[in-house]
């Protein structure tokens, strides 16, 4: 199933209750929201382009503007990231496009800042849309 984002686009290609595929086609210059997960584990594999991953720190310490690392995938390379680490995809110099194999759970985003100005309930209520819920 094709996801718009303002950032480009996703692609689930599998969703069960055991594990979640995705392949995320992020524009050139566009980037996720700043964000952890609490119990969704996950790694990314970069099919094109060099990804910007701002990576760290772990929520327990994470303080008001916290330096992260900041490191370059490119094609080929991959990282996993932890339950409670916070992280951001970033396009800067190119389109990126990666595959994401985690943990199922879809809705557990946490977002510490986003360019859209999107909020967690409206996410909520689009995932309730696709996938039913309460």
């Amino acid at each position: 199933m094709k996801v718009e984002k303002p950032w480009g686009y996703e692609i689930r290609w599998a969703v069960n209750d055991k594990y979640l595929g995705k392949i995320l086609y992020i524009k050139e210059g566009q980037r996720l929201s700043k964000q952890y997960h609490k119990v969704k584990d996950e790694t990314i594999y970069v099919l094109e382009g060099d990804l910007n991953l701002e990576y760290g720190p772990d929520i327990s310490t994470y303080t008001k503007d916290p330096e992260p690392q900041k490191i370059i995938l490119s094609q080929g390379e991959s990282r996993r990231i932890h339950p409670g680490v916070v992280h951001r995809f970033c396009a800067d110099m190119s389109d990126v496009v990666l595959v994401e194999v985690s943990t199922p759970e879809i809705e557990d985003v946490v977002r510490l800042s986003d360019d859209y100005g999107r909020t967690e309930d409206e996410e909520t209520e689009s995932l309730y849309a696709i996938y039913g819920g309460d």
